[in-house]
């Protein structure tokens, strides 16, 4: 059980602001991650705009190629949904792990568990968000190399493998 009286004291109020910036700079990288995740989903909608209003006036052949170009896209929009949303869940668990880091300065040490808890939360949904952002990035490099052959091949060049 944490004595009140120290608790009190500037040096361990100091050391509780100490430990917490921790998991603060952890939710500093996750809001990047989120703005670099928020910039790429951005691109993949201007191109399904830009691929669907191509559909109207294509041939049979060309709608299926655009047909499949947005499959793609929207396998990467789903791919960057969960990317987004597990690390937004990491964002919460770290602003969890802070405030368990505050309340737990103020009452018993039980607290440690749950902070355990929410950083391990933090870190594997940050963890789980990166996968899913390299998979969304596999897919975009997939996407542009099938485009690239594309037009090798409608330019007479055979396709690179």
């Amino acid at each position: 059980m944490t004595d009140p009286i120290t608790l009190a004291s500037p040096e361990s109020t100091a050391h509780v602001v100490q430990v917490a910036l921790s998991p603060v700079f952890l939710l500093s990288g996750i809001a990047t991650l989120l703005n670099v995740f928020g910039a790429r989903l951005a691109r993949v909608a201007d191109q399904a705009d830009h691929v669907s209003g191509l559909l109207a006036g294509a041939g049979d052949a060309e709608r299926i190629l655009l047909g499949r170009r947005l499959d793609r896209l929207h396998r990467r929009s789903l791919a960057l949904d969960a990317a987004v949303f597990l690390a937004a869940l990491g964002g919460v668990a770290t602003c969890g792990s802070v405030l368990t880091l505050f309340v737990g300065a103020m009452r018993d040490s039980t607290v440690t568990t749950l902070l355990f808890g929410l950083f391990g939360a933090a870190i594997l949904c940050t963890l789980c968000a990166l996968v899913a952002f390299g998979f969304e990035m596999l897919l975009a490099s997939r996407s542009v190399r099938d485009r690239i052959n594309q037009r090798r091949r409608s330019a007479g060049i055979p396709p690179d493998l």
